[in-house]
């Protein structure tokens, strides 16, 4: 059973997943707040609308010196090693399940890089007020069993969090769920921030 991360909190994925991880996928997934009608004579009516909502899934590889390597999200699919693949931008949340995924071969990515850092954006500038029922988790792709789960859905003011690292520790990828909230339209806004967890 996947084990539901609390902020802060660090593990080993092997562990949890029960033996080595050579695939992972990192999911996101989101819905938009919906919001209740207003019917005859300023009353609350049936059913809501949701706004569409463009939450950006990125993962930004760093080596020991904390310096980028590369970077996978929207406008790069694909980190140049071929290790990592974003599997394509979700402008909206609708469906189930997850609404955007990173695929990390871990067994591929190049020995210099000590840490993956998942963060998600609002590209729109929507707050995570308007952000309903949103996630990362971890699934093995070996089974597509689920290994970890992280709740992002934290009300706020917010236009972006840095979700998660998965790090290299003593010859094993660990996960630390870092759940800090953040502002900024992509990634490079948050450099300031993501540094310290590194």
């Amino acid at each position: 059973m996947a084990i539901s991360l609390q902020k802060g909190q660090k593990i080993s994925l092997s562990k949890e997943a029960g033996g080595t991880l050579t695939k992972v996928v990192m999911g996101l997934g989101w819905d938009a707040v919906k919001k209740e009608k207003k019917g005859l004579m300023g009353f609350l009516g049936g059913g809501g609308a949701a706004q569409e909502i463009d939450l950006d899934a990125s993962c930004l590889m760093f080596d020991e010196q904390a310096r980028v390597t590369d970077t996978v999200w929207f406008r790069q699919l694909k980190s140049h090693d071929g290790s990592i693949t974003h599997t394509g931008d979700n402008r909206t949340g609708a469906g189930d399940g997850d609404d955007e995924q990173i695929i990390v071969d871990l067994s591929r990515v190049p020995p210099q890089v000590k840490s993956l850092v998942f963060t998600v954006n609002s590209f729109t500038g929507q707050t995570f007020d308007q952000v309903a029922n949103a996630y990362c988790r971890i699934v093995d792709a070996s089974n597509n069993k689920e290994v970890a789960r992280y709740d992002l859905s934290v009300q706020g003011n917010h236009t972006a969090q840095i979700m998660a690292k998965v790090y290299r520790h003593n010859g094993e990828w660990k996960m630390h769920a870092i759940g800090e909230n953040g502002v900024g339209r992509t990634f490079n806004e948050l450099m300031p921030q993501i540094t310290p967890h590194l």
